[in-house]
């Protein structure tokens, strides 16, 4: 990434994080204070946890779709064909490939997705000129997303790179991450796919995590006015509002999926643009961009029905509410 753009870059993202700290932002100090109380660890260990697993177990998912994203021309099949094409060509492990920088980035990930989301939310609602709960949500969804993509850079670098090269199928998490620095320029090398890192993070954040807040809220009122015990059904309320959510991820984000395995695969050289024009020209126009979305809606339904079913077990753990009943 040209450090000129990178340097603009972390500067705007440190300038967000500054003015949502600052006591200006608010009406007077003791709002601040108040507002300031309302961060909680525990939101930021529920996150990393139910990242950490839900795309820890779905990686042999993940390497498939990654694979059929990275070579259309060879996994042209389906998921099945491609599946078996990758075990008789690379055997079993090939399958977990990348399992390291998945479970730690994604850990990581998670935590400042799911912390920063559930941290933001109040100060947007204070800040923004609206009384729309969902414009609060969203808009603390995008500076979540946009700081989680930060952290996961590096590690979804390593991830694509150890799945879709041989030279690093068989290098650990560190000895990537110190190749791909030699490599590619510098520790800023490891950021080069920010931009697409970002067209994938922010849709995906806000479809997410908006939708699950919202749907779940939406299913707790359709309980109470129906007079069923909510507290009976509270798990299948975070099922079905993770599923609904998991759909809306899915589609948002899928554009910038295939832009984020392109522009990281091993033979991409090209910047942000470059990779958006090669999808477009090369690939079928917009169709190419929702290369893999089968494999990729068996994959993120499972990984987001799974981690906020897990993200809702955790903070029920720690003392938090369910969400949607607060």
């Amino acid at each position: 990434m040209n450090v000129k753009k990178s340097n603009l870059f972390f500067g705007f993202l440190s300038w967000c994080m500054v003015l949502l700290s600052s006591p200006a932002a608010y009406a007077d100090t003791a709002a601040a204070v108040a507002a300031c109380k309302g961060v909680d660890w525990r939101y930021f260990v529920a996150g990393g946890v139910c990242a950490a697993t839900s795309h820890g177990i779905t990686t042999p998912i993940d390497v498939v779709k990654t694979r059929m994203q990275a070579e259309p021309e060879i996994y042209n099949k389906g998921i099945s064909d491609a599946t078996l094409s990758i075990l008789k060509t690379d055997g079993p492990t090939a399958l977990l490939g990348g399992l390291a920088p998945t479970v730690v980035g994604y850990g990581i990930e998670g935590a400042m997705k799911f912390g920063v989301y559930e941290m933001t939310k109040p100060l947007m609602q204070r800040i923004l000129p609206t009384d729309n709960t969902a414009t609060a949500f969203i808009a603390a969804s995008v500076l979540a997303g946009a700081v989680a993509s930060v952290f996961l850079c590096p590690m979804e670098s390593a991830r694509i790179r150890i799945v879709t090269d041989v030279e690093y199928k068989d290098k650990s998490l560190i000895s990537t991450l110190l190749q791909l620095i030699k490599n590619d320029g510098g520790v800023m090398g490891l950021f080069s796919g920010i931009y697409a890192m970002l067209s994938k993070q922010v849709p995906y954040t806000m479809a997410k995590q908006v939708s699950f807040d919202i749907v779940a809220g939406l299913l707790y009122a359709f309980l109470a006015e129906s007079g069923k015990s909510v507290d009976d059904l509270k798990w299948a309320v975070s099922v079905l509002a993770a599923f609904i959510a998991s759909l809306f991820a899915c589609i948002s984000s899928q554009p910038g999926d295939m832009i984020l395995t392109e522009t990281y695969k091993s033979s991409s050289k090209q910047n942000f643009r470059g990779v958006v024009n090669s999808i477009y020209q090369n690939k079928g126009g917009v169709s190419g961009f929702f290369t893999g979305t089968g494999a990729r809606i068996i994959h993120v339904s499972t990984i987001i029905t799974s981690q906020l079913v897990i993200y809702d077990i955790v903070k029920q753990l720690l003392g938090l509410p369910a969400t949607g009943k607060h």
